[in-house]
Parts: C-alpha cells; structure tokens; sequence
C-alpha cells in the first residue's frame, strides 16, 4: 500500500493567536502554555517513517518559524491559506500526494502514536476513519484514496456538534469505516477543566 500522507493543521502558540476561545476563559498566557503543550504532543506522536508528514501553517508569516525545534525543519510546510477551514482542508487534501491521508490538528492532547499507527493501519481496509472528539467534532479524519473529493468538507457547520455528522454524511454510504477512541478536543476552558480531571482520575 502507498505510504500515508499526515497532514498537521498548527498555529503556533502566541498570544491573541492561538486558543483565542480558550484565552476568553483562562487568559492569554495559560491560553498560550497550553496550546505549545498539545503542539508538543502532536508533534511528538507523528514521528514515524510509516507515513510523510507535511504541517499546514496558521499564519503565513509563521510559515519559517521552528518555535524551538518544536517544528522540526525537517517537516515539510505549507500555508493554510484563504477560506474557510473546510477550503483549507480541502486544498490541503488535493495537494497531497497519490495514497491515503490522515488529518489532525494540535488539539487533542491525549492523541498518541499509536492512535496515529491504527488509523494508518485502518486504511489499508477501510476507506475513512475518524477519531471523534467528545464535542461533536473530530479529532482525526483518515480517507482512502478514492474517497478524496472536493464535497467531503461542504456545507460542513465547523465548532459545533454536528461537523462530524456533516463530514460523515458527504461521503458514500458504503465506505467502511473505523472508528478511533473518543478524545477530548481543548478549545475552551471548560475542555481543559475536563482533560485536567480525567488525567487525575477523577
């Protein structure tokens, strides 16, 4: 099978730039520590050879930044580029090379390489898998190569309890699918309050 092809949408972890809905709660500089901590794992669960990684960059102007190391200058990177996030992604998914492709963000902390692993793994069989996130979203969407189109991300209601049903409903019936573990996606502070809880095991 053709190696996969993940595809990381970032912003880099700055004030009034990233987790702008989590600053509202928490304040720009917990915002801030907090988005370079679910980067850093991201990152660190999409090392692997098995797949190419290519990072799509929040804003341009970030496009040569290394935030440290964080983003390794090995990694390939792209712009983002205009529209809304389903013409990002959708630009993003016709640019990629011929195989399946794998897309995540840097919001779900508790996504490991073995997450990213399985759904590589899903793909050789199945043509779509998800990793849903407890808000309605999706913290993982993997699609075959013959499921790649234009409509998978149209009409889709992002930041709301429906995108992954809308992201489900515009692909074929029949296409067989795999389903992740359930993940918290940290976007407000509320997340951040329930992700702290879970870690302590409450």
């Amino acid at each position: 099978m053709t190696r996969p092809t993940l595809l990381i949408f970032a912003k880099p972890p700055r004030i009034a730039l990233s987790k702008t809905r989590l600053a509202a709660g928490l304040g720009g500089t917990e915002a801030r520590r907090i988005a370079r901590f679910t980067l850093a794992r991201t990152m660190r669960a999409a090392r692997d050879t098995a797949w190419e990684t290519r990072l799509y960059v929040e804003p341009y102007r970030a496009l040569d930044d290394t935030l440290g190391g964080l983003w390794p200058p090995h990694i390939s990177r792209y712009p983002q580029g205009k529209g809304n996030l389903g013409d990002r992604l959708t630009r993003a998914m016709m640019e990629a090379p011929h195989g399946p492709i794998i897309f995540v963000g840097a919001d779900a902390p508790e996504m490991t390489h073995t997450h990213l692993r399985q759904a590589a793994t899903s793909l050789r069989r199945n043509g779509l898998v998800f990793g849903p996130a407890d808000d309605g979203g999706f913290w993982l969407l993997g699609l075959s190569e013959r499921l790649k189109s234009p409509d998978v991300f149209k009409d889709v209601r992002w930041s709301t309890p429906h995108a992954m049903e809308d992201v489900w409903s515009n692909l074929p019936e029949h296409a067989r699918v795999t389903l992740l573990p359930q993940l918290i996606d940290i976007d407000i502070a509320e997340d951040w309050k329930r992700y702290k809880k879970q870690q302590q095991g409450f």
